[in-house]
C-alpha cells in the first residue's frame, strides 16, 4: 500500500536500473538527422563574416544556418531576452553559437562544423565582476556591464555597526561550479504536418520552454509541444533553454525530418550554465553577550555574458545573506555583472549556497572574538517563528533552525568531538566545524507559483496522475503517486504517472526552487479528494444507496462498509464518460505580505515566506605531509516539515552533502581569459563514493500547515552547509582561516607552513 510517512521504494527503480526507462538521450526516431553547433572559440570578438559554403557543399549536409536564418527576435532568456540563438554581430563568450548544422550522420556533422570559418576581430575581454564595473572596462553589452544593482536595508542599516562593541570583517570568494549531470543537454525535435513543432527534450521546465522558443523564433507558443521524460540529472542546469531553441530552428529547416542534438561532455562544459562565482565583503557586529546587532555586506555576482537567471540568483542570495539569524539592522548590497566568462545560472542552492559560506564563516570569526561556543552563539541568535529575518520579513510559517541546532548539540559527533580530535594518528590533524543554513521555497513574490494537477480513473480501474512537473532524479514522481495512493487507498500496481507534456498535462511550473512536491502535491491532494467524492457518489448509484455514506476506498474497489458490498474501480471506469472520471485542481503558493521598501525594487522573486532549515557538522582529518583533507564523519540535521517518504528524504540529504563536499574541496573550474582549461571529468574532479564520509541524517519534523501532509521541500537546503562546515573544521584542525573555495591540498599546506590564511596559495589556474 502507498502510504504517506513510510519509506516506499521508487516505483521507477526497476525500469531505471534495467535500462527499460527511456530518457531523452535514448530517443532515436526513424529517419532522424543530427544537429550541432559551431562555437565561437574566443571570449569576446566582433563577427566580421561566416564562411559556410564548404560545409554546405559537403555530401550529407542538409542545412547550414546562421543568424540570418533565425526568424523572430533571435533572443532567448527567462527574464531578460539578451542571449542570441545564433550570434550575429558579436560573440561574448567562448561557447557562443555561431552556426547550426543539420547532417545525415554524426561524422558528417563533425566534418561540416570543422569546415565553417568564422572571421573574428578579437576584442578586449573582462573576466572579473568588480573590474567589469570600472569606468574603462571593456563593454560586454553596449548598454553597460551592470545587469542589476540591488539593496536590502532593515533597521539602521550599516550605521548600526557603529553601535557594536564587537565587529568582525572578512572577504570571501566562491567559484564557478559545473552541474556535472550524467545526461548532458539533449533532445529531439520535428515538425508535424499542421506546422506544430514537437520536442522531446531533457528540460526542467517544458511549459516555459514553449515561450522561450516562441519569442526567439517568432512562433505561436500554442504551435509548440514539449515533452520531458525523466532527466538524468538537472540541478538547475536545465532550467532554461539549452538545446531547445536550436532544435526548434533545426526542425523548421530539416525538410520534415526529426533532428537530434546531444552535447558531448566538453560542449556541455563550454556552453552550459554554471553556478555563479561571487566575491563577498562582510562586516558583522554584535553586543558583548553575543547578540547580533548589525550586518553590512557587498556581493559581486559574475553572471557571464548573458542574464539568464543572474538577477534572480543575486536577489535570493541577498535575501539569505544574513543566514537563519535575527539581525535587526542590515544593509545588503548586490551587483550582478556581465563578464566574458561562461554563462552563470541556476544551480542547486540558487545563490544561497554562495552566501552561506560567508555568513557562517563570519559567525565563526565572531564566536572566536567573543570567546563563545560557536553552537551556543548560533542557538542564541537563531530565528524563531514570529521573528523578523535579515530582510525585515516576519517568519510566520514553520521555522526550525533552533531545533536543528539543539539536535546537533546532542549528537555524539559534537559531544565527543574533543576526544575524537585527540585520537588523530601520526602526521594527522583533526577538526570539527558546524554550519546553520536555511533555504527559501518557491519563486517568491511577484511571480505566480502554482501547479495544476489532473487525476483520472482509467477504464481499467487504475488511478492515472498527469504531472506537469519534471522528475530530474529527486523522486518527486514517487511522492506524487504516494500521495495519490494514500488518499485513494491504492497500492503501487493501481497507480500510474503521465510525464510532463504540454499537450497532455497542465502547467505546473519548473522543477526547481524546492517547490515541486509542495505546490503540485497540494494541487494533487485537492484533485484526489474531488475524485474520491465523485467515486463515492457514483458507487452510491450502483448500489442504490440513498446517500454516499458508509463508503470507503479499498485497493481496486469502493466498499460499502455496512454491507461489505464492493464496486470494482474498473467497473466504475468503464461505466462513465471521461469527463466524469477526471478531476483537475490548482494550488497557488502563499507569498510575503510585509515587503521591505528597499526590496520593492526587485521585480520578481523577493521576498519568500517558506523556508527549510538545516544544521551540519563536519569532522575532517588533515594530512600534514600532503595537505589532503578527508571528511571522516558528517551529520546533517534537516527540518523540512513532515516527511512523506523517509527514504526519499535521506536520498536528498545524502546527494546534497556529496555535491557540497565537491564544491568545498575539489571542483575547480580552471579559467584563462574566459576559456575553460579543464572541460571534462579527467581534470574537473568530482567526489566519488571513496571521498564521501559516513553520514548520519536526522530529521527534525515540524508541521507546515500549508504543506501537503505538513511537508516542505528540502531539495536545496542540504547543499548550503558542507562548504562552511568543512572550512570551519579545517580551521579547527590547522589554525588558519579559510575564506576561499575550493580548499585544495596546496591551500592547506600553505596554512600548515605557518601562513595566516589557508587560501593565500592558489591550487589551480584562476581567472
Amino acid at each position: 500500500m502507498l502510504e504517506v510517512g513510510y519509506s516506499v521504494p521508487r516505483f521507477d527503480a526497476r525500469s531505471k536500473v534495467t535500462g527499460e526507462e527511456k530518457y531523452a538521450a535514448d530517443c532515436f526516431p526513424e529517419g532522424f538527422a543530427w544537429g550541432g553547433v559551431k562555437r565561437a572559440g574566443i571570449a569576446h570578438a566582433k563577427i566580421v563574416g561566416i564562411e559556410t559554403a564548404p560545409a554546405r557543399a559537403l555530401a550529407g549536409v542538409i542545412a547550414v544556418l546562421t543568424h540570418q536564418d533565425v526568424p523572430g527576435t533571435n533572443r532567448q532568456g527567462l527574464v531578460h531576452k539578451d542571449q542570441p540563438v545564433l550570434a550575429a554581430e558579436k560573440v561574448r563568450h567562448w561557447g557562443d553559437p555561431v552556426a547550426l548544422v543539420i547532417a545525415e550522420s554524426r561524422e558528417t556533422l563533425a566534418r561540416a562544423l570543422s569546415l565553417i570559418r568564422v572571421d573574428l576581430e578579437p576584442l578586449p575581454g573582462v573576466f572579473d565582476a568588480e573590474q567589469a564595473l570600472r569606468p574603462q572596462a571593456p563593454l560586454v553589452h553596449e548598454s553597460g556591464n551592470l545587469l542589476l544593482k540591488g539593496e536590502i536595508r532593515a533597521g539602521k542599516g550599516e550605521d548600526a555597526l557603529g553601535e557594536c562593541e564587537i565587529v568582525v570583517e572578512e572577504t570571501f570568494e566562491v567559484p564557478f561550479q559545473e552541474h556535472a549531470f550524467i545526461e548532458t543537454e539533449n533532445g529531439v525535435a520535428w515538425q508535424e504536418a499542421d506546422g506544430t513543432i514537437c520536442m522531446h527534450v531533457s528540460s526542467q521546465a517544458p511549459f516555459r520552454d514553449r515561450f522561450e522558443i516562441a519569442h526567439a523564433l517568432g512562433i505561436d507558443p500554442l504551435k509548440i509541444r514539449v515533452s520531458s521524460p525523466y532527466l538524468g540529472g538537472g540541478f538547475g542546469g536545465k532550467d532554461g533553454a539549452t538545446v531547445q531553441c536550436l532544435l526548434a530552428l533545426a526542425a523548421l529547416n530539416s525538410g520534415g525530418r526529426p533532428v537530434k542534438m546531444s552535447w558531448d561532455r566538453e560542449e556541455s562544459f563550454v556552453a552550459g550554465y554554471k553556478r555563479h562565482p561571487v566575491r563577498m565583503y562582510y562586516r558583522l557586529g554584535a553586543r558583548p553577550d553575543g547578540t547580533l546587532h548589525g550586518l553590512h555586506c557587498r556581493l559581486y555576482w559574475d553572471t557571464g555574458p548573458y542574464a539568464h537567471l543572474g538577477g534572480e540568483v543575486m536577489e535570493l542570495g541577498m535575501e539569505h545573506a544574513g543566514g537563519p539569524y535575527r539581525i535587526p539592522n542590515t544593509e545588503i548590497e548586490g551587483w550582478c555583472v556581465y563578464t566574458n566568462n561562461p554563462i552563470s545560472g541556476a544551480m542547486r542552492g540558487f545563490g544561497v549556497c554562495q552566501v552561506s559560506f560567508a555568513f557562517e564563516r563570519v559567525m565563526d570569526l565572531l564566536a572566536k572574538k567573543l570567546g563563545m561556543d560557536p553552537l551556543a552563539l548560533r542557538i542564541k541568535n537563531g530565528l524563531r517563528r514570529g521573528d523578523k529575518n535579515c530582510c525585515g520579513v516576519t517568519m510566520v510559517h514553520s521555522t526550525g533552525i533552533v531545533p536543528c541546532l539543539e539536535a546537533l548539540g546532542r549528537h555524539r559527533l559534537w559531544t565527543e568531538r574533543d576526544e575524537w580530535k585527540r585520537s588523530a594518528g601520526p602526521f594527522k590533524r583533526r577538526g570539527t566545524g558546524i554550519a546553520a543554513v536555511l533555504n527559501a521555497m518557491g519563486y517568491g513574490r511577484g511571480l505566480p507559483d502554482s501547479a495544476i494537477a489532473r487525476v483520472e480513473l482509467t477504464p481499467e480501474g487504475k488511478i492515472r496522475v498527469f504531472c506537469g512537473v519534471v522528475d530530474m532524479g529527486q523522486g518527486n514522481s514517487n511522492a506524487f503517486l504516494q500521495i495519490a495512493g494514500e488518499i485513494l487507498c491504492q497500492d503501487s500496481s493501481c497507480v500510474e504517472l503521465v510525464h510532463p507534456d504540454t499537450g497532455r498535462t497542465h502547467p505546473s511550473g519548473s522543477s526547481s526552487a524546492g517547490r515541486t512536491t509542495y505546490t503540485y502535491g497540494n494541487a494533487l491532494i485537492r484533485a484526489c479528494e474531488e475524485l474520491k467524492a465523485k467515486l463515492f457518489h457514483r458507487t452510491a448509484l450502483f448500489l442504490m444507496l440513498d446517500e454516499p455514506r458508509g463508503l470507503a476506498l479499498a485497493p481496486g474497489a469502493v466498499r460499502h462498509l455496512p454491507t461489505n458490498r464492493e464496486v470494482p474501480l474498473a467497473m466504475l471506469g468503464k461505466s462513465f464518460p471521461e469527463s466524469d472520471r477526471v478531476c483537475i485542481s490548482e494550488y497557488v503558493m502563499p507569498v510575503a505580505q510585509d515587503v521591505p521598501d528597499t526590496g520593492k525594487d526587485f521585480s520578481i522573486g523577493f521576498p519568500h515566506v517558506l523556508f527549510s532549515h538545516a544544521a551540519h557538522i563536519a569532522c575532517v582529518e588533515v594530512d600534514e605531509l600532503t595537505g589532503k583533507v578527508t571528511v571522516e564523519k558528517y551529520l546533517a540535521v534537516t527540518e523540512g516539515g513532515r516527511i512523506i517518504n523517509p527514504q526519499g528524504f535521506e536520498q536528498q540529504v545524502h546527494g546534497a552533502v556529496g555535491q557540497g563536499i565537491g564544491y568545498a574541496l575539489m571542483e575547480r573550474l580552471m579559467m584563462k581569459d574566459g576559456r575553460i582549461l579543464n572541460p571534462d571529468f579527467t581534470n574537473y574532479i568530482l567526489p566519488t563514493s571513496l571521498d564521501l564520509p559516513d553520514l548520519d541524517s536526522i530529521a527534525v519534523e515540524t508541521v507546515e500547515p500549508t504543506g501537503p501532509f505538513g511537508m516542505k521541500g528540502i531539495g536545496e537546503v542540504g547543499i548550503n552547509a558542507p562548504l562552511p562546515a568543512i572550512a570551519s573544521a579545517i580551521e579547527d584542525a590547522v589554525g588558519a582561516a579559510v575564506n576561499r573555495a575550493p580548499i585544495s591540498a596546496a591551500c592547506v599546506l600553505h596554512a600548515l607552513s605557518g601562513r595566516e590564511r589557508a587560501n593565500d596559495a592558489d591550487g589551480g589556474v584562476q581567472r
